[in-house]
């Protein structure tokens, strides 16, 4: 029974991957990595407060936008295969689909459980100076972190808090939901 749960996830997952509102909602999304890399570079030197702030910044846009650039890939990809009606062979004695590309598998996974890390350091870096000066003190000039970078830094990781919770309230519901249906074939 597992084999033909996580066949079932494989193909919703990739029908989803190859819907156009999909591919439009990843270039969206682009722009936030983007920004983040930029904002990180332009503000790299003003934050003396916690210099690792302009640092998360700018390597999590970038392997940001490394791992959105990569699902942009394989979904335009897939919906090129499907517009051209190119049948995907399906093994049907295979249980998991996923390995034909496994080395694509492994790098998703690998960027997603950095970002995952990054995204946890990043919240120990940013919030541990909570309300910095933004105008560097008279006495201790180095004490301070530029206005613009904090607030960015902060709107970010409360974005990334929003995201955990909205995709661990989904996945509940799919499980409760698919709970339910398995008690009712069962029954």
């Amino acid at each position: 029974m597992p084999g033909g749960l996580e066949k079932a996830c494989h193909r919703c997952v990739s029908k989803i991957a190859s819907n156009a509102c999909f591919v439009s909602l990843l270039f969206a999304f682009l722009a936030l990595p983007l920004s983040m890399a930029f904002t990180g570079m332009k503000f790299l030197e003003d934050c003396p407060k916690q210099p690792l702030i302009p640092l998360y910044l700018l390597v999590g846009g970038i392997v940001g936008t490394l791992k959105v650039s990569l699902l942009l890939y394989d979904s335009t990809r897939t919906r090129r295969l499907l517009s051209k009606a190119v049948v995907i062979d399906e093994d049907e004695d295979d249980e998991y689909p996923w390995r034909q590309h496994a080395h694509r598998y492994y790098l998703h996974l690998v960027l997603s459980l950095f970002l995952f890390l990054w995204f946890i350091l990043g919240n120990y870096w940013v919030f541990s100076v909570y309300r910095p000066d933004f105008i560097p003190p008279f006495q201790q000039p180095q004490d301070y972190c530029n206005k613009t970078l904090y607030l960015f830094a902060v709107a970010v990781l409360l974005l990334g808090h929003a995201v955990l919770v909205s995709l661990l309230l989904c996945s509940a519901c799919v499980y409760v939901c698919s709970r339910c249906g398995s008690a009712a074939e069962e029954d």
